[in-house]
């Protein structure tokens, strides 16, 4: 992992916005917490909401595939849904009870196992699936963005995923953006971003998230 690259304040989650708004966490993708979160949870911050930013890489991050799936598969799942709660959490002691979760890749992953606890008001993921192993009742509104072009595993293209959450009478909301591929929204990365579809995921993002958990 020799592309592994420091980030601040290690281990510990960041939080934007003002303590008692709705909650919201966002989870970084396999390359760990980048910068370009900084100005994407300061944006969602915003429009009203309190934001946290776990590290789920214990302080490093990186732009280098290899070392990005390397640190993916050293993840504890267990460990990783704990830090989750703990965001959450601490972004929950001034009072407010509801709570989004924003996820990329590994992130959306996360974000989508994490809900079926129940404690989410609302998933917004981003080119981010469940195979039917991993899959069991999201009991919030889900908001997906796709890729146009990406890579599945048997189980976890986007329509079997569609269907399963339709099945179990989860709200699906899905987007699918064209001339992307895989992290297109992660503006450290240039080589996959594409500013417009992100841009665009952005927003309904925000539409999405505020009409879920703002009066």
């Amino acid at each position: 992992m020799s592309q592994l690259v420091p980030i601040p304040s290690p281990g510990e989650a960041l939080y934007y916005g003002e303590p008692g708004n709705p909650v919201i966490v966002v989870l970084h993708d396999m390359y760990g917490r980048l910068p370009w979160l900084e100005p994407f949870a300061e944006a969602i911050a915003s429009r009203g909401f309190r934001v946290a930013v776990p590290d789920l890489f214990d302080g490093v991050c990186t732009i280098d595939d290899p070392t990005a799936r390397a640190l993916m598969g050293a993840l504890d799942l267990g460990t990783a849904l704990a830090e989750i709660d703990d965001a959450m959490v601490e972004a929950q002691h001034t009072g407010t009870e509801r709570v989004g979760l924003v996820g990329f890749s590994l992130g959306g992953w996360l974000a989508l196992l994490h809900a079926q606890a129940g404690a989410a008001d609302a998933v917004v993921a981003y080119y981010a699936s469940l195979g039917p192993r991993d899959h069991g009742v999201i009991p919030c509104p889900v908001l997906l963005q796709w890729a146009e072009t990406d890579d599945w595993e048997e189980g976890e293209d986007p329509e079997s995923f569609v269907s399963r959450l339709k099945d179990h009478g989860t709200p699906v909301t899905q987007f699918g953006y064209l001339a992307t591929r895989h992290g297109f929204a992660n503006a450290s990365i240039p080589a996959q971003l594409n500013q417009q579809a992100a841009a665009l995921a952005f927003a309904r993002t925000e539409v999405f998230l505020e009409s879920n958990l703002i009066d």
